[in-house]
């Protein structure tokens, strides 16, 4: 077994190893950059060293820093995780030429699988089903527009260096396919310095079926059946299941039969996932699954095929990389239950997803499933990373028992000040649609109304809020609305979000409220199904606030980076006229004039870090 590991990683995927390694006895060494100091797996690792700033291309993105930590630390060997460098072929190269122990795929294995357009020849070549489509090297416009309509329409444009669902298109008509072309071209030459694209049919009614492979050192390759991948917003991924609902056991069987054919075709080692999507407007049949790509890693998801299999990947990638046989053969794996996976994000449904950062003043997650998390109560939300901050993983014998335990974990989730989409995901684990299994990636914005639900408080809640502001005052709150022989009542008036309650409570009032609330001085906290209700007292002159930006104050959604800023001081704007962008967490978002005016005073600039709620600029009527 390998005597010590250097894991190029952080966040939960971080501590994940480090658990594995602490159980088979091997010495863990963290990695971190200036803003992970103080972040839970650096206590975690045995060691750990400081490898650069914040900005992950300046410190997990650099290689030589990377190696330079394994030689300070006498490392016998990296783990790239997944994400930053865990899929390139030449930092694989690095580590070996370094006489490390690379914990993953051949270099050669990455290449191979590293573009869209080779990995599907190469499939195609070892008897893999592709989506039809067209992988040629002329990228005229006339030859694609050409083999655009050999396919038919609807399909995708999709970059052959693409992920993440950049560098890509879906065109409906031939009218249409040369302006997406172009478009995804340019986007696809600035996400990866690559303008190459491929086209492929467009699956109706979609889903993401993904198998995991393992590999070994000595010509054995199994696989680890099947995950449901569907659940995405904006093409990343959500919710993920093993086994896949709905699959028939002959698809199964010849799904995972091409996962292998794929893997050996690449003579794979270590973990690796072949990716599919499947057309199932017609149900899952197995001559509609294609394959869609190769991930050369362990995946985020990989805790579900863990919970079905009883196994630990992260060991199984420790015995493989020290170049033990694999554990099991294939017919000693077995399915048990059911598995789902909630991905819990530092964002805010109501506003878009807009991600969320700060100091987690609260942080509580259930014990009642797995919960894998990058983050503790005290610690920080940064605008460096992924806004990903826990995963929640539940098992049980069947679908529906899996199902109703995540939900309720997810219901349990309390998260403060930072904003998390806990309750988006309970609404949607608890889908009448989703509970049927009739999903596809189209899913979250089907329904998405639904899954948001309500952002106001509902009676339950605010009794909980007033009951809790009653018990906080040293003497009772004066009882109002006396009658003759009638019960005596208090009446609380509260603001949350802006809005007025008042809530009409009766004598005796309970010990303790019905749902988790926490005071911190004037305000009082309630949480409710994934959500925290933020209560303030209304005074009896209060009138309350009117809506944001009607009186031109324009403030930062989010904490991050100013990219670019329109106007000036003394500039005139009309109504919805851009006046600057931000960025943070990958994501850009351009702020607006709500009416017509006058800048007024200006306190950014470009390059400027801004926190949430910053005043950036004041418009005036200028009437």
């Amino acid at each position: 077994m390998i005597p010590s590991l250097l894991i190029a990683n952080r966040g939960e995927i971080a501590r994940r190893v480090i658990r594995t390694c602490k159980r088979l006895g091997v010495r863990a060494i963290a990695v971190y950059s200036e803003a992970d100091t103080n972040a839970p797996f650096v206590r975690e690792a045995d060691e750990a060293h400081l490898i650069g700033p914040s900005p992950a291309r300046e410190s997990y993105l650099v290689a030589e820093n990377l190696l330079e930590a394994a030689r300070r630390s006498g490392a016998a060997a990296i783990h790239p995780g997944y994400g930053f460098l865990s899929e390139n072929a030449e930092f694989a190269e690095k580590v070996i030429a370094a006489g490390l122990v690379w914990v993953g795929p051949k270099p050669a294995a990455i290449r191979a699988m590293g573009l869209k357009h080779a990995a599907k020849s190469l499939m195609a070549q070892a008897g893999v089903p592709v989506t039809p489509g067209y992988l040629g090297d002329d990228q005229s416009p006339e030859t694609l527009a050409r083999e655009a309509e050999r396919i038919g329409f609807p399909l995708l444009i999709k970059a052959v260096a693409g992920g993440g669902g950049k560098g890509m298109r879906k065109v409906e008509h031939l009218a249409e396919f040369a302006a997406a072309l172009d478009s995804c071209k340019r986007e696809a030459a600035s996400a990866f310095g690559d303008e190459r694209v491929l086209l492929e049919r467009y699956a109706s009614a979609p889903r993401h079926i993904e198998v995991q492979v393992f590999g070994d050192s000595h010509g054995n390759i199994v696989h680890l059946y099947e995950r449901d991948c569907s659940l995405q917003r904006r093409h990343q991924k959500v919710i993920e299941e093993a086994p896949a609902p709905g699959m028939p056991d002959d698809v199964r069987a010849a799904v995972c039969d091409a996962a292998l054919k794929a893997a050996r075709a690449v003579a794979y080692e270590g973990a690796g996932t072949i990716e599919f999507i499947a057309d199932t407007s017609d149900g899952l049949r197995a001559d509609r699954i294609w394959f869609m790509e190769m991930n050369t890693r362990l995946q985020v998801e990989h805790p579900v095929t863990e919970a079905v299999t009883g196994l630990d990947l992260v060991e199984w990638q420790l015995r493989v990389a020290s170049g033990e046989a694999l554990p099991l053969r294939q017919e000693d794996i077995r399915l048990q239950g059911h598995a789902i996976e909630a991905r819990l994000y530092a964002e805010n449904p109501d506003t878009g997803f807009l991600p969320s950062t700060g100091r987690l003043e609260i942080f509580h997650l259930p014990a009642s499933v797995r919960a894998d998390s990058a983050v503790e109560q005290g610690g920080e939300v940064t605008a460096y990373y992924d806004p990903m901050i826990a995963k929640l993983i539940a098992h049980g014998p069947t679908r529906q028992a899996a199902l109703r335990r995540l939900a309720e974990a997810c219901g349990e989730v309390r998260v403060w000040p930072v904003k998390t989409n806990a309750a988006f995901l309970a609404h949607t684990l608890r889908h009448e649609a989703f509970a049927a299994a009739r999903l596809d990636t189209g899913f979250i914005a089907a329904h998405l109304p639904a899954l948001l639900g309500s952002p106001a408080p509902d009676e339950p809640v605010l009794r909980a809020a007033a009951q809790a502001r009653v018990a906080a005052h040293a003497t009772p709150a004066p009882l109002q609305g006396f009658r003759l022989n009638a019960p005596p009542r208090i009446e609380v008036r509260l603001a949350c979000e802006g809005e007025a309650h008042t809530i009409t409570l009766t004598p005796p009032l309970p010990a303790t409220p019905a749902l988790p609330v926490h005071s911190q001085g004037e305000e009082t906290l309630v949480f409710s199904g994934g959500r925290v209700f933020a209560f303030t007292e209304i005074s009896a002159d209060d009138t309350g606030h009117g809506p944001g930006g009607a009186d031109g104050l324009i403030l930062a959604p989010m904490p991050g980076h100013v990219l670019s800023v329109a106007v000036q001081p003394g500039l005139r704007v009309a109504k919805g006229a851009p006046l600057l962008v931000m960025e943070a967490m990958k994501m850009e978002m351009t702020l607006s004039a709500p009416f017509e005016g006058v800048v007024a005073e200006l306190n950014t600039a470009p390059g400027a870090r801004v926190a949430e709620g910053a005043l950036l600029l004041r418009l005036e009527t200028g009437d």
